[in-house]
């Protein structure tokens, strides 16, 4: 996070993680702020919308401070020191070091490269003990955009279940499905505990406007633990993010655009481009790319300086001959970022 606020941006900002953001003035409904309400254990209203849309109960909804604080809220809750955490590999480094500052013992299972980043539920199998407390993994899967299907999902819930342990499934990409968008795996039985928020795919990251999903006895206890944590939240973010609710799909649709429009490119530059590769996903707002000949640490230092351009190091997700690249903001940006890379790694000064 230190590289991402203090070394991403550039000109040409390929080290996205999200769309752009959504401009205030294309609200619909503007609220009337107010600075105190009454959101002692959760804002009703924005309980009840985020309830609606994932299809649960308001008593199984924990709001949270975007999905890296609902992350770091459900392990607290579910992991004590020397618990087993078993997480994939390559995995967003916030999750491995929420993990690790709870004083979990951490176990790494491969998602590998070579089979398109998907989840296989014998390599988590071979990691399993009875003291497996939770299992972490992220769909659409940071950094590659790999969707897992609810099938293989459910495999890892029995996993789970087998030692009495939960799975935590980061959705916060998820949403980037555009089509036949799968429900929330935390209706594939009470294992699961899912957390997202309206950062990544709908360009509302400023208001932090996250959750947990959990059983509501999990959920009571999640709430009463983020009394250490964040005791009231902002009010007129919880009043903001209600309205951005009532047009979400509207938001959606307005960064889809954008996105699909940067897949394309993106899809044209691997095919014509024979130094770096990646698997085909068909959705979502990041790809992982894998540098073929070339030190990827060199490249990315050349691209900041001599080409304006960043894209996220690949050693960041434990792969430092990667580099991951953002899609979804501005697609004119995108094309020179892309061309600038592809000049970078042939070699050739910008013309």
């Amino acid at each position: 996070m230190y590289w991402a606020k203090t070394q991403s941006r550039s000109p040409f900002n390929l080290a996205t993680s999200g769309v752009g953001s959504f401009p205030l003035a294309e609200l619909r409904r503007q609220p009337a702020l107010e600075i105190n309400g009454d959101s002692t254990y959760g804002y009703a209203p924005l309980q009840q919308a985020i309830a609606r849309k994932c299809g649960v109960d308001p008593d199984c909804v924990v709001a949270a401070a975007g999905t890296s604080m609902a992350n770091h809220l459900a392990m607290a809750a579910l992991v004590d020191p020397g618990d087993e955490v078993l997480i994939e590999h390559p995995a967003y480094e916030l999750l491995v070091s929420a993990a690790l500052y709870l004083g979990a013992e951490v176990k790494r299972f491969p998602r590998a490269g070579e089979n398109g980043y998907a989840l296989d539920p014998a390599a988590i199998r071979r990691l399993l003990t009875p003291k497996t407390k939770l299992i972490v993994v992220t769909n659409l899967h940071n950094p590659s955009s790999a969707l897992t299907p609810d099938s293989v999902l459910r495999e890892i819930g029995d996993l789970a279940r087998s030692v009495g342990g939960h799975v935590l499934v980061d959705e916060v990409y998820l949403d980037a499905v555009y089509e036949n968008t799968p429900c929330t795996a935390f209706h594939l039985g009470p294992e699961f505990i899912v957390t997202n928020s309206l950062t990544k795919v709908y360009g509302l990251s400023g208001l932090r406007c996250g959750w947990i999903l959990a059983q509501p006895d999990l959920a009571r206890a999640m709430w009463r633990l983020n009394d250490l944590f964040g005791s009231i939240p902002a009010h007129p973010a919880e009043l903001l993010s209600v309205a951005a609710f009532e047009q979400l799909d509207c938001i959606r649709e307005r960064a889809r655009r954008v996105v699909e429009a940067d897949r394309a490119l993106l899809e044209e530059f691997l095919a014509r481009q024979r130094a770096v590769s990646a698997p085909r996903t068909d959705w979502g707002t990041t790809a992982f790319l894998r540098l073929l000949g070339s030190d990827a640490e060199s490249l990315l230092a050349r691209l900041r300086t001599e080409y304006e351009t960043t894209a996220v190091p690949g050693r960041f997700f434990e792969m430092p001959d990667r580099l991951r690249i953002g899609m979804g903001v501005n697609t004119e940006m995108f094309r020179e970022g892309l061309r600038r890379i592809g000049l970078a790694l042939a070699g050739q000064p910008l013309s």
